[in-house]
């Protein structure tokens, strides 16, 4: 009985201490990518990243005053999902 039961609780431990992860990505509004002044493409990734953010009302503003958006005049709009 008292195998069972320090059975269970290791089991329960172990499962418990699962899951998380190693997401040592900083917030997207920590500092804007090299990629997001690169390409439209990376431009309209770096946004994608900031709007799927599930927190970022509670997050710091981003200084963009450095970044000017690229210009692609070869090539068609970039699509945007």
């Amino acid at each position: 009985m008292k195998t069972s039961l320090i059975l269970a609780l290791c089991a329960a431990a172990a499962i418990a201490g699962c899951g998380g992860g190693d997401d040592d990505r900083p917030p997207p509004t920590a500092e804007v990518p090299a990629s997001a002044g690169e390409s439209p493409s990376g431009f309209v990734s770096y946004l994608s990243a900031l709007i799927a953010s599930t927190d970022t009302d509670s997050l710091d503003p981003v200084d963009v005053s450095n970044l000017t958006p690229p210009v692609d005049d070869d090539n068609g709009p970039t699509v945007v999902d």
